[in-house]
């Protein structure tokens, strides 16, 4: 799966939230300040070329969805930090993020419960 650029990341974000939608309805669900309409149809026909995207013909128009789901994308993004930065080692970004957020003791426990209740 392909990285995606800051731009194509915010412009999935709206999608997976709106579960689909034309460019005027991204537009009106992004942040201020918002884009030009051909700047989030590009993006959008950027993401379709790398699969991120599909699309459904409504009028003139078209009506784009995901075609990657939040979870895979992410999934995906986890491994690739922890690959490229901590060495494949998933102890040593949790011990990264415990050292350098100030966790205690008390939230990391907190945090055991939760995984162990997912099992």
């Amino acid at each position: 799966m392909k990285q995606l650029t800051k731009a194509e990341e915010e412009i999935m974000q709206v999608l997976w939230q709106l579960g689909k939608g034309n460019v005027k309805s991204i537009i009106e669900a992004m942040p201020e300040p918002k884009p030009a309409y051909n700047t989030v149809s590009t993006i959008v026909r950027i993401l379709e070329s790398k699969a991120f995207v599909d699309y459904e013909k409504k009028g003139k128009g078209h009506v784009y969805f995901p075609v990657v789901s939040k979870q895979e994308y992410s999934n995906q993004s986890i491994n690739k930090l922890v690959d490229n930065y901590f060495q494949g080692s998933f102890k040593s970004l949790v011990s990264f993020f415990v050292k350098k957020n100030d966790v205690n003791l008390e939230d990391l426990e907190r945090v055991l419960k939760e995984i162990d209740k997912k099992d």
